[in-house]
């Protein structure tokens, strides 16, 4: 029943999507993981030492690279960089992690779902 009100928590002290505390918390959700475990996966995936997980500079780039969404802000918007499904959909195969959005997506429009398994979508 805490179970989420903590991960958020933890989530939101890493900086939640200014760095990758929303990664390491949806990993600790979905795969049960506890927290360096979770962090010690995502640094992984993604490249980076668990330090650089909370900190927003590295994690910027490596998000803009990888098409992982990054937080807006009315000064500063991306408007050519992935937001939205589309970064639901990239950190589904970064992470190799199913999410039901994604899933519910490719399903209901075919040709993208038949793109999405061909580049190793997770299902």
């Amino acid at each position: 029943m805490l179970a989420q009100p903590c991960t958020h928590s933890l989530a939101s002290g890493m900086g939640g999507i200014r760095t990758a505390g929303d990664l390491v918390a949806r990993m600790q959700v979905t795969r049960g993981m506890r927290l360096k475990e979770a962090k010690a996966y995502v640094a992984g995936k993604l490249g980076v030492s668990a330090d650089d997980l909370s900190d927003p500079t590295v994690m910027g780039d490596v998000r803009r690279e990888l098409g992982l969404a990054r937080q807006m802000t009315p000064e500063s918007t991306f408007p050519t960089e992935a937001n939205g499904i589309e970064a639901k959909f990239n950190i589904a195969r970064v992470l190799d992690l199913p999410i039901n959005c994604v899933q519910r997506f490719a399903e209901r429009v075919p040709s993208l779902g038949a793109v999405w398994n061909q580049q190793g979508g997770v299902t």
